[in-house]
């Protein structure tokens, strides 16, 4: 029984106030796209000295580097052949090209499930993209346009550099193409910020830049420019809870392009892989924890072992409960990824703290890889 618990626990969706910009027109059943084994190492983002630009100025040198990113998923009525409708759109930043393909940086939550993905441009033509990978925790993907198109990149900036105060620019496709390249201005309202999300790879807390330039959906993947026309963010959510306005958040664009990198050489990034699924304590019903001890509070219970893993050939079990991963406590699964993802590499070994029937246990594992 609780098994199937888990099962149905990890499954679910958790609601939040915390929204997506990116325009949704309807939810299908979602296929994992394939990554390009395509690189582009010979491409470097450099960054450049700052200049003095009036807002119109930057507008519009800016603009034809912002496009629209149209998120298509095939449906079928069961007896004609699957064509691809649109399911959502919103917004993308060309960032580096060459003589022959375009790099588009977007959000995971833009394209993610896509069949298809359209690129608007500046000029009104449409461009099948292919999509080099993505990366659901940080919701950043990269996309790519072949052929040489007369469009200059964003210069990018120095996300490090911001200060509260500084001025900066939104660009993006609110509410659709029908605004496409809607300019929006305001003030980095803080730095450093750190928010909890809900992502198809785990909860994850997002750093995140600040801001009261106004982000609506359709602006998810858009350009957050600062006073020199440079790209400093990538823009991606806002508050959306009733009475609240004035909050909306961008990616740093020092974090991006290190994702952006990654992506780019593996098709994904490369994180340590434990290999089970679990539920945190505080999301079980307290008729399934009477065999651990009172003390024990905080932890997560497995909820499913990849056969082939070390850990299951350690001997980690549905049901264990982990209370520690190399004496550091965890509170929860969120707190177990982020110590795995930010303390820990491929290759470390770690030592297991568990509880199984009520009797504590220690396992050592070795970290995978979750390279596909």
């Amino acid at each position: 029984m609780i098994k199937r618990f888990l099962s149905m626990l990890t499954a679910g969706v958790i609601g939040s106030v915390i929204t997506l910009a990116s325009v949704q027109y309807f939810d299908t059943s979602k296929t994992e796209p394939k990554p390009s084994s395509e690189t582009a190492e010979n491409i470097n983002v450099q960054k450049v000295a700052a200049s003095s630009n009036s807002i119109s100025d930057i507008v519009e040198q800016s603009s034809k580097a912002i496009v629209g990113v149209v998120n298509k998923k095939k449906q079928s009525d069961g007896f004609q052949p699957s064509e691809a409708v649109t399911a959502g759109t919103g917004s993308g930043v060309i960032y580096k090209k060459t003589d022959k393909e375009a790099f588009i940086l977007t959000n995971n939550h833009v394209i993610e499930g896509a069949g298809q993905i359209d690129i608007s441009l500046y000029n009104g033509k449409v461009v099948e993209a292919e999509l080099i990978g993505t990366d659901p925790l940080t919701d950043i993907a990269v996309l790519k346009m072949k052929g040489n198109y007369d469009i200059e990149p964003l210069k990018i900036g120095d996300s490090d550099a911001l200060r509260a105060g500084d001025q900066v620019i939104a660009i993006g496709n609110p509410l659709g193409l029908d605004l496409s390249r809607t300019v929006t201005q305001g003030i980095v309202s803080a730095v450093n910020r750190t928010i909890e999300v809900t992502t198809s790879a785990g909860d994850w807390d997002l750093d995140v830049i600040q801001t009261d330039a106004a982000i609506n959906p359709g602006n998810s993947g858009g350009a957050l420019i600062n006073a020199s026309g440079e790209l400093v963010g990538i823009n991606s959510l806002k508050i959306s809870e009733s009475g609240v306005e004035g909050l909306g958040f961008a990616i740093p664009i020092n974090e991006v392009t290190t994702i952006a990198k990654q992506i780019i050489k593996d098709g994904q990034v490369v994180r340590p892989y434990l290999g089970v699924s679990v539920v945190g304590l505080d999301k079980i019903p307290p008729f399934y924890l009477q065999d651990i001890p009172e003390t024990v509070r905080d932890g997560v219970m497995v909820a499913s072992v990849d056969e082939n893993s070390e850990i299951a050939k350690a001997g980690i079990k549905v049901q264990d409960i982990i209370v520690s991963i190399n004496g550091e406590s965890i509170k929860d699964e969120g707190e177990l990824r982020k110590f795995l993802y930010t303390k820990l590499s491929v290759g470390d070994q770690v030592t297991l703290k568990v509880f199984r029937d009520g009797k504590e246990q220690t396992f050592t594992v070795r970290l995978a890889s979750n390279k596909r």
